[in-house]
């Protein structure tokens, strides 16, 4: 039981945290002269210094050690997510500013909750870190061209300030955090116990602070924009599972790359959001889109952990 009030406490410290913010806007907007606004930068680029921490040089070595399934991993993660979400954005016939936000989310790459679902799910965890990691150094460079190529009718992009955007809240603090992790942190654990619950908070305050600013639009479409989340979600599992069978990468990879593709860094979403001035309405998916990812990806873990199979069991037996 005190292991399910763990798993259950931060899906629902955000549900909690949605209901205030929609219930009372005005906690989460403005506090005397401070903008709320202001904190999601600050609070994405501890939550990524934290990300850093929990990452090695090994995370990156495993490119070496698995280059077909790294690679298949990736193209992936750059090509099903930012098409499906274009697909669902033009069907459901969103505003541009929200279609624009459901694309973004689609060309972001995974983070560090894909690693913990692919832990549960007993999948390849080593790859899931080092496609986390190589996604994570790619998204400057393939997150403002894909969003020029798909959003670009829908609000003005400007792809070198969005580069800008993603190496200052992404990459900086997470080679920081690496130097700390290399540095500091492996002869002191001064900051391990702590950071993640930082980072929980932290993502937790940022989505209220989105949904208060964007409750209007939120009011206005509010369930529809949850269906076309989920859909996305659920069609990043299935295709990036079965994309993978059939390019016969074992069970477990596929798996791993499941949880690669249909979990997105939704909060690097909501911080290129709030750099174009547009957290109201093209942040809104990726307030949605986080919990609901964690939800799930934490049922699709407990159901393939239970599901027994032959570790190496592929199609073909394909190698790396």
């Amino acid at each position: 039981m005190e292991n399910l009030i763990r798993k259950l406490l931060f899906p629902l410290a955000i549900i909690l945290m949605v209901i205030l913010a929609m219930i009372f806007p005005q906690w989460f907007i403005q506090w005397g002269e401070v903008s709320l606004k202001q904190l999601i930068l600050p609070l994405l680029m501890l939550i990524m210094f934290g990300m850093g921490t929990s990452m090695s040089i090994q995370d990156f070595v495993g490119v070496l050690k698995m280059p077909y399934a790294v690679f298949v991993g990736l193209l992936c993660q750059f090509t099903i997510m930012p098409f499906v979400g274009w697909t669902i954005a033009s069907l459901f016939g969103f505003p541009p500013e929200i279609a624009a936000g459901i694309i973004l989310v689609g060309c972001s790459p995974s983070g560090l909750a894909s690693n913990v679902m692919s832990y549960i799910a007993k999948a390849n965890l080593a790859l899931s870190l080092t496609l986390t990691a190589c996604a994570t150094l790619l998204a400057p460079l393939l997150t403002p061209m894909l969003m020029s190529y798909l959003a670009s009718e829908l609000v003005p992009i400007d792809t070198w300030a969005m580069m800008w955007s993603i190496m200052k809240i992404v990459i900086l603090p997470i080679i920081l955090g690496l130097l700390w992790n290399h540095l500091v942190e492996q002869k002191t654990t001064l900051l391990s116990p702590i950071l993640p619950i930082i980072s929980m908070a932290g993502i937790v305050l940022i989505i209220g602070i989105i949904t208060a600013t964007g409750r209007e639009s939120l009011l206005q479409m509010g369930l529809l924009l949850i269906w076309a989340c989920f859909l996305h979600n659920l069609i990043g599992y299935f295709m990036g599972y079965n994309i993978c069978r059939l390019l016969k990468l074992d069970r477990q990879s596929c798996r791993t790359i499941a949880f690669e593709v249909g979990m997105q860094n939704s909060g690097l979403a909501s911080g290129i959001a709030l750099e174009l001035g547009k957290v109201a309405t093209m942040g809104l998916a990726s307030v949605i889109f986080g919990p609901m990812m964690n939800v799930t990806g934490s049922l699709l873990a407990s159901f393939w952990r239970d599901k027994k199979f032959e570790p190496k069991e592929a199609l073909n037996s394909r190698q790396y």
